[in-house]
């Protein structure tokens, strides 16, 4: 493993900056290379003991090395290929954890060396301890040895992201009972797992878990998963995870939960309760703004922690920003960078990225993943909008079946008006990936007839466009027929 490159450490009387950014995670790390790009002098404090947040040491990158981890291990990518189940036999369950987690340490291990490695190329500044924002322009660090230091700052960026909600009445200090950052830190692959929470969270780890061996059951107050995907996706996914046995309890709201013996018992309000060796309780997550001293300056911070900004990422109090999961929706890493680039450039008014695209894609890393970007049938009918829909399944497509996914799908929802691409929908291998060719159509303006003008490599997953898009085409003419006098 590399040596950790030396960084900028404070001397201990107060240093000047022209910014000052709490937190070294997804929304920290560009904000700050952002100023110090045009020429601003910056500081980082992060109170972790690597750079990250969240998204590299409990969350984004782990769960994802987790996930391809256990695609992996368990065989689903090489299902019935070449007409053999190559399906594994049932995995050494301490063996495989043990290589899941070192596989997780090392990934994070080398993406806190790259943020080292960005803040020193750009001359940041950073700071190891606890920051407290003593005055609109002051913030005081809580170093070790007891020290403290100050730094003086013309704007101030807080970007110490999330932390998973707890419900009162919850024993978390139970080994058996895990929010969505500990999950990551168990010692033993659960043979049952309950997960109170289906949203994004609590479905990526359903797969996960189920992939490696657990019995899943997957439980969740209302009564439709991921309301705001394209529910024919949607549709799709639950029979995935009912056809690898994860069990979903939808509309069910828990009473208690409570180890009793070797088991973790949910009781609900409603219907049987729940046993299992292990919870993970993953109902939402809550801005970390604890200990920052941020109300008492006039802050304005919401019921969940969550601090409040208008549209430039601007506090009530001026001189003061935050980005990224601390002020909320939709709480995306990649929608976290944007903002705290918009709001350093806000802050010193460069001529440069003055806003974050309305067309955010969302990446869902179940198993099969899904992505989409845009319009939903249903937005469309909300909006009065006319729209056309073309799917493309990758059961038809050459690649598709070379890789041994056959069950994927592509949606591209077009306006019937212009035959402008306005939504793309997808489910199966490398969704995440393929989504951004239709988000540039989007982007730009595009047409549906992109799609058919371009010459696509062959095989390729990719070419789904083409087939969808020749879908598009024939609705639209179904359309004009249907409509002309």
């Amino acid at each position: 493993m590399h040596a950790a490159p030396r960084l900028a450490y404070a001397v201990s009387m107060a240093e000047r900056f022209d910014l000052v950014v709490l937190g070294a995670g997804p929304a920290g790390e560009k904000g700050a290379v952002q100023a110090a790009y045009f020429g601003k002098r910056v500081a980082v404090v992060e109170c972790a003991s690597e750079p990250g947040g969240a998204a590299v040491h409990t969350g984004t990158l782990p769960s994802k090395t987790l996930r391809e981890a256990a695609v992996f291990l368990s065989g689903q990518r090489a299902r019935s290929l070449y007409g053999l189940d190559a399906t594994r036999s049932p995995l050494d369950a301490q063996t495989s954890l043990q290589r899941l987690m070192l596989r997780k340490t090392n990934m994070a291990a080398s993406e806190s060396l790259r943020i080292r490695e960005n803040l020193l190329r750009h001359n940041v500044s950073y700071f190891h301890g606890r920051a407290t924002v003593v005055d609109p322009r002051r913030v005081r660090i809580e170093l070790e040895a007891e020290q403290t230091q100050d730094l003086l700052a013309e704007a101030i960026l807080v970007a110490t992201g999330s932390v998973p909600a707890r419900s009162q009445g919850v024993d978390f200090d139970d080994p058996r009972i895990h929010d969505s950052d500990e999950i990551l830190s168990i010692d033993v692959l659960p043979k049952q797992l309950c997960i109170i929470g289906a949203g994004v969270i609590g479905c990526e780890y359903a797969c996960m878990f189920a992939a490696l061996g657990a019995h899943v059951t997957l439980v969740d107050a209302r009564s439709e998963l991921l309301p705001f995907l394209d529910s024919e996706l949607v549709a799709r996914l639950l029979g995935a995870m009912r056809a690898v046995g994860i069990e979903t309890q939808l509309g069910r709201r828990f009473t208690s939960i409570a180890r009793e013996g070797e088991q973790i018992v949910t009781q609900f309000a409603q219907g049987a309760a729940v046993g299992a060796s292990h919870l993970l309780y993953c109902a939402g997550r809550s801005g970390a703004t604890k200990g920052l001293g941020l109300a008492a300056l006039g802050v304005v911070i919401g019921e969940r922690g969550h601090v409040q900004v208008d549209a430039d990422y601007r506090t009530a109090v001026p001189n003061i920003f935050a980005a990224g999961d601390v002020i909320g929706f939709p709480g995306l890493a990649s929608s976290a960078m944007e903002q705290a680039r918009v709001a350093a450039c806000k802050a010193f008014g460069f001529p440069y990225k003055r806003e974050v695209s309305a067309l955010i894609p969302l990446g869902i890393y179940t198993i099969p993943a899904l992505s989409a970007v845009g319009e939903t049938e249903a937005s469309c009918a909300q909006k009065g909008i006319a729209c056309v829909v073309g799917r493309a399944h990758y059961a038809d497509n050459a690649r598709a079946k070379i890789i041994g996914d056959t069950t994927g799908l592509l949606k591209l929802v077009v306006s019937a008006a212009d035959r402008k691409l306005i939504g793309v929908h997808i489910i199966g291998e490398r969704a995440t990936e393929l989504v951004h060719i239709g988000q540039v159509v989007i982007q730009l303006g595009g047409s549906v007839d992109t799609f058919i003008d371009m010459v696509w490599n062959y095989p390729t997953l990719s070419e789904i466009y083409k087939y969808a898009a020749y879908e598009c085409l024939a609705a639209l003419a179904a359309e004009r027929s249907f409509s002309a006098p």
